[in-house]
């Protein structure tokens, strides 16, 4: 009995799980990963559609299933001097979140209010429009702006190359275009704190997925205008604000913002390859302001021997104070690593 009990758990959570991605599919998914008749399914899906928990459309053949909304909340407000984003937090989300635990309250008011506040501050918007829905699995956050843009906005404050190099900056962390009343650690943090995170500006699509990694979508044939930051988080997630402070912090009894971890990937445009020392030099730009800098290799497949000596050689000796190390690199790039550090 504790054995079929525990197949149906885990035939429900894999439905969960699945459904998003595969509205039409899900059936035949689960057929094949459990070896159960079509008609087993049929009861498990009809039974979280009883629940509430799905929704059904179509005929028998071709029926999709979705994720049910159980809230969802969507509205538009003027920006003016006096509004305040804890404000927009208490009167119009928090109040929404009554059954959800604390810790993933406290990770939606910090990125709630974080990304607000930099719309107020930065976008040059006189709207925003903000959507919040929650499902049996995830949470998520909408916050739509009608301004500049924060990639244009990153590019011309900063004088940077084009869209792709803000992009880049930004995964870095300690951004700011206003360094006297902003840090530059909330929207870094807050990507960090929920499951998945996006921004969607201009061309270009930023994502930070926190089981997979930073990537990027360019989408020429789309432009969105102003910018749209999406948080996702599951209900039930157990991560803390804290547990996310301290993982970027080198010391733990200092809450200081010293440690980031920055995907090289971005730092290559299209298809080209990371060879030369001024794609090495834009990817270090900043590196100076944190103790420890984590490289991710992921998605690299090569880089040559003036790349890696800026990094490991160059950069390393003119700046001792800042710890360089990293991760995901495969035999051709650690190969180019040690040729670099042969040399100090």
């Amino acid at each position: 009995m504790k054995n079929k009990h525990t197949q149906s758990q885990n035939i429900r959570e894999f439905i969960l799980q699945q459904v998003p991605e595969n509205p039409r599919g899900i059936a035949r998914l689960v057929q094949q990963k459990f070896d159960i008749s079509r008609q087993a399914v049929n009861r498990h899906l009809s039974k979280l559609v009883e629940e509430g928990i799905l929704s059904a459309s179509g005929t028998t053949r071709n029926k999709e299933y979705r994720m049910k909304p159980l809230k969802s909340e969507a509205f538009v407000l003027t920006i003016t001097q006096d509004l305040e984003e804890d404000s927009v937090w208490r009167r119009r989300i928090r109040p929404l979140l009554e059954n959800v635990s604390s810790n993933v309250v406290e990770i939606c008011h910090y990125g709630f209010t974080e990304i607000l506040n930099n719309v107020l501050d930065h976008s040059t918007a006189n709207t925003v429009k903000i959507g919040f829905e929650q499902t049996a699995i995830k949470l998520r956050l909408a916050v739509a702006d009608n301004g500049v843009g924060i990639f244009a906005k990153i590019q011309q404050e900063l004088g940077l190359e084009n869209h792709l190099h803000a992009v880049l900056e930004l995964a870095k962390g300690k951004l700011t275009t206003d360094p006297e009343r902003h840090t530059g650690e909330g929207i870094f943090f807050t990507s960090r704190m929920f499951d998945d995170f996006y921004i969607i500006s201009g061309t270009l699509r930023f994502a930070h997925l926190n089981a997979k990694e930073d990537w990027l979508i360019e989408a020429p044939e789309t432009e969105t205008k102003g910018t749209e930051v999406i948080m996702e988080i599951d209900p039930q997630s157990t991560r803390t604000v804290n547990q996310v402070f301290e993982k970027f912090a080198s010391e733990k009894e200092d809450y200081g913002f010293t440690r980031t971890k920055v995907p090289v990937a971005l730092a290559q445009y299209g298809d080209e390859n990371l060879i030369s020392r001024s794609q090495a030099k834009r990817l270090v730009a900043r590196f100076d302001r944190f103790k420890e800098v984590i490289l991710d290799f992921k998605g690299v497949n090569n880089i040559g021997p003036a790349f890696a000596d800026e990094i490991f050689r160059v950069f390393q000796a003119q700046h001792p104070e800042t710890q360089l190390a990293w991760i995901n690199a495969n035999q051709n790039v650690e190969r180019m690593i040690k040729r670099a550090l042969k040399n100090i």
